[in-house]
């Protein structure tokens, strides 16, 4: 009786080193685009039946709470600005030189008419913080080997998704894939990341392709062509002063 007591408790102690060493994987994985903090360009692609355009950008960064977005091209939209700080974020449109603040209804819109929405701007949710985690098994994507993890969000998490499913190369943490499924199941959104190399410090994937599951011929590309990590940045650096003069 005292070996099976120990035998089921030397497997739960298992079972959560495990867990733990996923939630660790998870978070190098998700963090290696960040860094403690960043400054980059991307190119956005947005994709149509029949039509695309594409946007581009620079980009800064501050741990996860903070993040500045610049918008360089094209002309009608050259020099509007997007901050985030915690959980809010604003507009600025030089145009008609107005300040807006997105509400929290408007989370879940398009972000610049694309496949990606005002929340994966603000990215408030940390995978490995904000859910628990289960190893589904192992899959090979690119050649690369990968753990296929599910993601199911904690009760008080502030995110938007019922279930995350995520694939990780096990020997250089690349976060390959993921699947996004709404809270009753259905997939919304599947997420590719491709084009390994070297940015700054790090090996990244520095291509990612947002697939809208419900739209035929609709995908947004997001090209990483330059960052820069662990700058030298301050919370001062995001603020609404400094979005009417950043460039």
């Amino acid at each position: 009786m005292k070996k099976l007591q120990v035998s089921i408790l030397l497997s739960v102690l298992s079972a959560i080193v495990f867990a733990q060493d996923m939630t660790a994987i998870i978070k190098e994985a998700d963090e290696k685009f960040r860094g403690e903090s960043s400054r980059g360009e991307i190119t956005m692609i947005i994709e149509r039946p029949g039509w695309s355009r594409t946007v581009s950008m620079k980009n800064w960064t501050l741990g996860n709470d903070y993040s500045l977005i610049y918008i360089t091209a094209p002309a009608k939209e050259k020099g509007q600005v997007f901050l985030k700080r915690n959980k809010e974020m604003w507009n600025w449109v030089p145009n008609i030189e107005r300040m807006i603040k997105i509400p929290p209804s408007m989370m879940m819109q398009s972000w610049m008419g694309s496949d990606f929405t005002n929340d994966d701007l603000v990215k408030e949710s940390q995978m490995a913080k904000d859910y628990s985690n289960k190893l589904l098994g192992e899959e090979e994507i690119d050649g690369y080997q990968c753990y296929k993890i599910e993601l199911i969000p904690h009760d008080d998490a502030p995110v938007v998704w019922g279930k995350v499913i995520m694939w990780i190369s096990k020997k250089e943490l690349h976060w390959l894939k993921a699947e996004f499924y709404d809270e009753d199941g259905y997939l919304v959104n599947t997420e590719i990341l491709t084009e390994v190399k070297m940015m700054d410090d790090r090996e990244m994937p520095t291509r990612l392709e947002m697939i809208p599951a419900d739209e035929e011929g609709h995908k947004t590309i997001m090209i990483f062509d330059k960052i820069e990590f662990n700058v030298d940045l301050k919370e001062s650096f995001f603020s609404q002063q400094n979005m009417k003069r950043i460039r």
